[in-house]
C-alpha cells in the first residue's frame, strides 16, 4: 500500500463502550486508519454499512440481539473484518467467515497494530490486481437515456435529493439517478470525503472551514457530526 494511499475507513461494533473507547484510540493513532464510526450494536452496524462505504470493521464476536459472527452472514458484500472477542474459542468460525484477524481482549495496541497491518496488506494486494482502469481520470454517469463523462478534478461537490444526487462540476449539474454510497464507491477516495449524509465533496475544491462548514467556490457545506473526525483526519492529511 502506498504511503499516500487514503487511510482505510473503520466502523467499531462492540456493545461494552470501554472495548469501543480503546478501539477508536487504536485507530486514531495509526497512521493508515480512519475511525468512521462507532456503535453498540450489530443492528445498528447493518445500518451503517447501508449507508456508507467502510473499509475495515472492528466487530465484537458477542453481542446480544445479533451476534458479531450472525451480523457476517447476513452481508452479502462485507468489508474487510478484524474480530474482537473476549475467548480464542472463536477462532475456528472466525476464520471460517473469511476474516483477516481476530483481538483477544483485553486490547493492546501492539496485537491491534498487527491485526491492522494485515488489512493494510490485504488492500496493497487486492489494488495490485485490479486492471488500470480504476485508476482513470473520470467515469461514465447516466443522464436520463445518455451516458456523460464526468471528470473527477472537475467535480465540486455532489448532493443527494431524494431518490437522485446532483453532481455540481466547473461547468455544470448533473442529475444522476444513483445514492450517494453508489457514488462513494465510484468516485476515487483519495480525492473525494463524504461529509454529510447529503454531501460529498472534492477535497482539492475546499477553501476554508468555518464553524463546521466547508466553503468551496461561494457554496456553503455542513459537516454532520457522524462524519467529523474522518473529514478533519482526511483534509490533515491531504
Amino acid at each position: 500500500m502506498a504511503e499516500n494511499s487514503a487511510p482505510l475507513r473503520c466502523l467499531v461494533v462492540d456493545d461494552d463502550p470501554l472495548a469501543v473507547q480503546i478501539v477508536e484510540n487504536c485507530v486514531l493513532n495509526t497512521p493508515f486508519l480512519a475511525h468512521t464510526a462507532s456503535c453498540e450494536s450489530a443492528v445498528a452496524a447493518a445500518e451503517i454499512l447501508r449507508q456508507q462505504p467502510i473499509d475495515l470493521l472492528f466487530l465484537d464476536v458477542e453481542m446480544p440481539l445479533m451476534s458479531g459472527l450472525d451480523l457476517l452472514r447476513t452481508l452479502q458484500h462485507p468489508p474487510l473484518v478484524i474480530l474482537i472477542t473476549s475467548s480464542k474459542s472463536y477462532a475456528v468460525e472466525a476464520f471460517e467467515h473469511d476474516v483477516l484477524d481476530y483481538v483477544v481482549k483485553p486490547i493492546s495496541y501492539a496485537r491491534f497494530l498487527q491485526a491492522a497491518q494485515k488489512a493494510r496488506e490485504a488492500v496493497a494486494a487486492r489494488s495490485e490486481t485490479l486492471p488500470e482502469a480504476v485508476n482513470a481520470a473520470f467515469t461514465f454517469v447516466k443522464v436520463d437515456a445518455k451516458l456523460v463523462k464526468v471528470q473527477f478534478d472537475e467535480v465540486r461537490y455532489v448532493e443527494a435529493l431524494g431518490d437522485y444526487v446532483h453532481i455540481v462540476t466547473s461547468h455544470s449539474k448533473l442529475i444522476v439517478y444513483s445514492t450517494m454510497r453508489a457514488v462513494e464507491e465510484k468516485f476515487p477516495a483519495a480525492l473525494f470525503v463524504r461529509v454529510h449524509r447529503s454531501f460529498i465533496v472534492n477535497l482539492k475544491r475546499v477553501e476554508t472551514i468555518e464553524d463546521n462548514t466547508i466553503v468551496l467556490d461561494n457554496k456553503y457545506i455542513p459537516i454532520g457530526q457522524t462524519y467529523l473526525k474522518e473529514v478533519f483526519q482526511r483534509l490533515n492529511k491531504f
